[in-house]
């Protein structure tokens, strides 16, 4: 047995903004997380301690130095090297509000949420999470909805001296999206009129995502294809109508407005009458999956990079300027459900039907493998249920960048550093407090943004907050 006196060197490193001077420390072998996080709050100085957590070659310290050393057979003299991180604080409950069909996508915008239902609606909640307008337009099941960014707008939105515009794309089974603009102000409702209808897939749509800068929006269709759009409106239909309508007679049922012919190109919104928008065409289609494209996402580090995922196994990245596949990822019967791009630059992660989540290095990509299937060896986080959705953490520059949450069929939702792949940081079941009703209800959409963990579902609206460096140090 190890004395209690008994000391092993540990060189400690980090990715926070809260670096130590590059020493040796000799460690009581018995110390645990807490231990070492006062230690490393005394050596900084910190006017206000920081939690922190600690990984020993890639993996999470669960329990003292000396039983990490035993279970990985390391000698007592061998100096470990100890990354510290920030500590997630344990995900606390907002509020849950029951919907009337199941919601398939969440969006987070500044002061507001906007759900996507089966019901073909989309929904606005204020941050009092009252309902407080809803946008009809879509025949089918909505599937996807995203805020697509505008270089005018900020996350610290003030509607109280003038309205606030955003614009929405949501994707649906009715194989159109819609891009919507959404009006705020705190004098009046919230209002929404469609711009333009996309027109490319020929079947559902899986899902719809915004480049950063908001010039793009990038579809996934069952049929197969990803269809790249940019977001201006058109001032003519791109795509004609199924009916066969012209251009010509188009606009002129426009000026003449809702009389006569013109009536049936019109629609009651909010109960007024809103203009048919413009049908729009893809700037591109790209076209290399076999079967059903279950998801797509820009990279948020290069404008030129987009990414899919399908039901044929594969992960495909894209050079979005030349729609070409420079690289594709093969799991030979790993039909992949979801995918997102972690803060950290160089990591992707794929949610797959055999209950995992695969996490790829992007490094590992080379010019020479564009030209061939690069099969990955890939860290899997391994879920009890399918997981069908997944969310990064938004932070950066604070060590966190590779946290990541994804929510399954099994109704929980787990939140994970993606370097330590063994056990989940916290999970929760969603809709708890309604599952009386659902069982374990279904995990359907995520979005993690500002400190926030919005989840959709078989039980509706679930609001959480997920702060990363707050843990409160008194608890040991």
């Amino acid at each position: 047995m190890v004395a209690d006196t008994q000391t092993l060197p540990v060189r400690f490193t980090t990715q926070t903004p809260y670096p130590l001077p590059a020493q040796k420390f000799m460690i009581p072998a018995v110390w645990r997380r807490y231990q070492l996080s006062q230690l490393v709050n005394k050596a900084l100085a910190l006017s206000q301690p920081i939690p922190f957590d600690f990984l020993v070659r890639g993996e999470l310290l669960r329990g003292s130095l000396v039983d990490w050393c035993k279970d990985h057979g390391a000698g007592m003299e061998e100096t470990l090297e100890v990354e510290y991180i920030e500590s997630l604080m344990p995900p606390q409950r907002v509020a849950s509000i029951p919907h009337d069909d199941w919601i398939s996508s969440v969006s987070q915008l500044p002061g507001h949420f906007v759900t996507a239902s089966y019901d073909g609606l989309l929904r606005v909640f204020d941050t009092s999470l009252s309902l407080t307008h809803t946008i009809s337009g879509h025949t089918a099941p909505v599937t996807s909805v995203c805020l697509i960014p505008t270089l005018n707008s900020t996350d610290n939105v003030n509607i109280d001296s003038e309205p606030e515009i955003r614009q929405l794309a949501s994707a649906s089974h009715d194989s159109t999206v819609r891009i919507t603009s959404l009006t705020l102000s705190s004098s009046s409702s919230p209002s929404s009129r469609t711009l333009a209808t996309l027109h490319l897939h020929t079947g559902p749509i899986s899902s719809v995502a915004a480049s950063p800068s908001g010039s793009n929006l990038l579809t996934a269709g069952w049929d197969s294809l990803v269809g790249i759009w940019d977001t201006t409106v058109p001032a003519s239909d791109e795509v004609p109508a199924v009916s066969g309508v012209g251009q010509e007679e188009r606009r002129k049922r426009r000026r003449i407005g809702a009389k006569g012919a013109g009536a049936q190109n019109r629609r009651s919104v909010d109960g007024g009458e809103e203009e048919a928008p413009w049908r729009k065409a893809p700037a591109a289609v790209l076209k290399s999956h076999t079967t059903r494209v279950t998801d797509a996402t820009f990279s948020p580090h290069d404008a030129h990079r987009a990414f899919s995922c399908g039901l044929d196994s594969t992960v495909r990245s894209w050079d979005v300027e030349t729609g070409v596949c420079v690289h594709t990822m093969n799991a030979p019967e790993k039909p992949f459900l979801a995918l997102t791009h972690l803060a950290a630059p160089h990591l992707l992660a794929v949610a797959a039907a055999d209950r995992t989540v695969s996490i790829y290095d992007l490094r590992s990509f080379t010019s020479a493998s564009s030209a061939v299937d690069t099969a990955l060896k890939a860290s899997a986080l391994v879920h009890a249920g399918t997981p069908l959705c997944l969310a990064a953490s938004p932070s950066q520059g604070n060590g966190n960048e590779s946290h990541i949450a994804s929510g399954a069929l099994d109704g929980i939702v787990r939140v994970w550093d993606v370097r330590s792949t063994r056990e989940a940081l916290a999970s929760f079941r969603a809709g708890a407090d309604l599952n009386k009703k659902h069982g374990d209800a279904k995990v359907l959409g995520l979005d993690w943004s500002r400190g926030v963990l919005a989840v959709g579902g078989e039980a509706g609206l679930d609001i959480w907050r997920v702060s990363e460096g707050e843990r409160n140090m008194s608890e040991k």
